[in-house]
């Protein structure tokens, strides 16, 4: 058994033109063959978000697409409904509102199905929200702003497919670094991914991060960090320090395990050419 891949897609991501995003997921579900089921839980469009996507995964060769749109969680424990989840190759969560999501699904056979299906193999993807709820602690709500603060945000359980980290997403479009920080800063054991919309981090069964798309990814690492978050009051501005910061963009790998950059291949140098005279010397900056 060989655990699945994760996609972690920061919103607003490409669905018209060269759909990088989407093509990375169709492809890592097996490509036409792909058997993918679209859960629009967190959606307040209903069941038209996840006819969106039909559509989308239509135009890109796939023919077996199941939408579900479970708004109770009866709905969502049904047997029917974690069969759908068991039989899919790639299972995608919309955007919307993460806390209707994990609050709707979570504990459920579906959340169940979707984990169990993730084990052996399957790519689980999510966008905004989804992307949210895939982490064991999940960003519920909270502030903008780049000044951590003291309950700037609120924490939720998600959905356990990608644990370890928090995932917070519409990350530089919104404004987002300070609730981020907060929340590692109160927690230095989770690993902090801001996602940019149009940006999507793949992580594969080795836990190595791969960002793809137009943005980047924040990753913040309270390893060595110190903070004053436990005696901040109400909602004042609080102290971290010495906090890991990178921001990486597409083409870049970070390994989750390792809290580290995986270096990219050196670049290559540039040829040297013959100065007048015949003495050679550095190639021309542009």
């Amino acid at each position: 058994m060989s655990e699945g891949t994760v996609i972690i897609i920061g919103g607003a991501e490409d669905k018209v033109r060269d759909r990088v995003i989407l093509n990375r997921f169709v492809s890592l579900a097996g490509g036409t063959d792909a058997r993918i089921m679209v859960i629009s839980t967190a959606s307040s469009l209903g069941a038209e978000a996840g006819e969106r996507y039909r559509a989308i995964f239509t135009e890109l060769g796939v023919t077996s697409i199941r939408t579900l749109h479970a708004v109770t969680r009866a709905q969502a424990n049904e047997e029917k409904t974690a069969l759908i989840a068991r039989d899919a190759t790639g299972i995608f969560l919309t955007g919307g509102n993460q806390l209707r999501l994990s609050s709707t699904i979570g504990g459920t056979r579906l959340a169940d199905a979707i984990l169990d299906r993730f084990r052996h193999g399957a790519v689980v993807a999510g966008t905004s929200a989804g992307a949210s709820a895939m982490s064991s602690h999940m960003i519920a709500f909270g502030a903008s702003g780049a000044t951590p603060k003291q309950r700037m945000a609120q924490i939720a359980a998600g959905l356990g497919v990608l644990p370890g980290v928090i995932v917070d997403q519409h990350f530089q479009q919104r404004n987002r670094l300070g609730r981020l920080l907060s929340l590692i800063a109160q927690n230095p054991s989770l690993l902090g991914l801001g996602v940019d919309e149009d940006t999507a981090g793949v992580v594969g069964p080795d836990h190595v991060l791969e960002v793809i798309g137009r943005g980047s990814i924040t990753i913040v690492d309270g390893t060595t960090s110190e903070t004053d978050a436990w005696e901040v009051r109400g909602h004042r501005p609080l102290m971290i320090s010495n906090v890991v910061l990178h921001s990486l963009s597409s083409g870049y790998k970070f390994d989750l395990r390792r809290r580290e950059r995986i270096a990219s291949p050196p670049l290559r140098a540039l040829p040297r050419r013959a100065l007048p005279g015949g003495v050679p010397g550095e190639a021309a900056s542009s």
